[in-house]
């Protein structure tokens, strides 16, 4: 877990309202989704991982997980590892175009496969995910203030504080709504595919006529080129994590403080998302992984109704 900050693309946020501090903490992930009893669309039972067996270092004899990669995985897409013994990836470090080093640090590699950083997760393999060890993905978080008919701010009747809505996109793999993010391609900069991502998944770019891809660019450009407020960057408790792959990301937040850049583009839901829509931003949210933990420090951030 690493110390959040707002200084996403080197520049002053020009947003008064948040608060003096350059960075916050958020509380380490919890490996709970990680350890779901069956792993994520398919039949396969996860060993079951107590709370008190998870960390590495706890001496576990009859620990058995399962062995289980997709078949899709399996089928060597373009984005997936071979399977070890087929070929001697470099783990901590860049490997050629593929980055395999870990926000968290260097993790350990036993028998030639690299061991879960938060721990024993019932599964062994990669399941879904096509890397060994960290599978990087990027996470935009696109908000704007809730505004009643008459373009004022809209005040949460509870806590007076106003209420921010941010882009959410419900998952075609569980039904669940979650920020639109995706993995980072192979050489590619972190913020290339924060704007990639949001433009494909939240905007359905890829559909779009000439003309209206060139309108939604510009305003996305513009956006993503303000200065983001990086929320987090770490390791994701994710029901696709094993013990031998998981997720991690980095999560920037850009705000659209007048409403008149992203907010006045139609959403429109990608491949990857079944529906697309602003929602308000409350505590009582059920969302995909982590992602509520990343809307807390967001409304925290910027003084708004948690």
């Amino acid at each position: 877990m690493k110390a959040v900050s707002r200084n996403w693309v080197n520049a002053v946020s020009c947003i008064s309202s948040l608060c003096s501090s350059t960075s916050v903490c958020m509380s380490p992930a919890a490996h709970v989704k990680s350890r779901c009893p069956s792993y994520t669309g398919s039949d396969t039972p996860r060993f079951p991982v107590p709370d008190d067996k998870v960390n590495w270092d706890t001496d576990w004899p009859q620990y058995s997980p399962v062995n289980y990669t997709a078949p899709t995985v399996l089928k060597k897409p373009v984005w997936a590892d071979p399977e070890i013994g087929a070929f001697s990836p470099q783990f901590n470090s860049l490997d050629g175009s593929v980055d395999r080093g870990s926000h968290e640090g260097s993790y350990h590699i036993q028998n030639g496969k690299p061991l879960n950083p938060h721990g024993r997760t019932g599964l062994e393999g990669r399941g879904l995910l096509g890397r060994w060890g960290p599978n990087h993905a990027a996470d935009p978080i696109v908000t704007r203030w809730k505004r009643d008919s008459t373009g004022q701010c809209v005040h949460h009747t509870n806590s007076q504080l106003p209420v921010l809505q941010f882009v959410s996109i419900k998952r075609l793999d569980c039904g669940e709504w979650a920020i639109p993010g995706g993995m980072v391609d192979p050489e590619e900069r972190i913020s290339q595919t924060l704007q990639r991502e949001f433009s494909e998944e939240a905007l359905n770019s890829l559909q779009a006529s000439p003309s209206e891809r060139e309108k939604i660019q510009k305003r996305i450009t513009e956006l993503f080129d303000s200065a983001g407020l990086q929320v987090y960057k770490g390791y994701v408790d994710d029901p696709r994590n094993t013990d031998n792959a998981w997720m991690e990301t980095v999560a920037v937040n850009f705000h659209d403080e007048s409403g008149n850049s992203v907010s006045e583009l139609p959403l429109q839901a990608g491949d990857d998302a079944g529906q697309v829509s602003w929602i308000d931003v409350d505590s009582s949210l059920a969302l995909y992984a982590n992602h509520l933990h990343f809307l807390e420090t967001v409304a925290k951030e910027r003084n708004a109704h948690w």
